[in-house]
């Protein structure tokens, strides 16, 4: 939450002459309702689902960069798909970095809490290594402009594209990019 998906991921698809989708969008086009109204409506739980199917069903597809929600990386079916489907970006960023992002976003319902630091610590305890779990790997997003964090992803899926054909050259796992956090 607040690393930078969706503007990082958008760029980058753009560079990568690929489609972007961002989950969570998708999640509010489909069903017409807001995130927060639908974590209010159907729970958390039901969300999750919803994300599930979304990433199950756009993990399937050929040059796409997708952006997931922070929390897809709790339900292993997820990981299982982001990992074996695609090239797992995890663009990290600190808590501070993530609060002053954030800060005056009413869309992060995680985050419409007394202590949004402390709830953002919670959940980088419990997400961070499944993100190192899942991440083929990690950009720190800190200080980088977008063009910058751009680059720098394309010079990593190069380096890592070339040692995943010299690794196993049949390899038929698409190359699409995820980015998680």
């Amino acid at each position: 939450m607040g690393a930078g998906k969706t503007t990082v991921g958008r760029a980058l698809a753009k560079k990568l002459n690929k489609r972007f989708i961002d989950t969570d969008h998708e999640i509010e086009a489909r069903t017409g309702a807001s995130i927060p109204l639908i974590f209010e409506i159907e729970g958390e739980a039901n969300f999750r689902q919803r994300e599930a199917d979304i990433i199950q069903e756009l993990t399937a597809q050929p040059d796409l960069v997708l952006a997931t929600g922070g929390g897809a990386v709790l339900r292993p079916e997820n990981r299982a798909c982001l990992k074996e489907r695609g090239t797992v970006i995890y663009l990290r960023a600190s808590i501070s970095s993530i609060l002053q992002r954030t800060s005056h976003d009413k869309n992060r319902p995680l985050l419409q809490t007394a202590d949004p630091r402390g709830k953002l610590e919670q959940l980088a305890r419990e997400r961070e290594p499944l993100y190192r779990e899942v991440a083929d790997f990690v950009i720190e997003t800190g200080r980088p402009n977008v063009q910058s964090l751009v680059n720098m992803i394309v010079a990593q899926l190069s380096q890592f594209e070339l040692a995943q054909s010299a690794a196993s050259p049949s390899s038929s796992k698409p190359h699409d990019i995820s980015s998680n956090q």
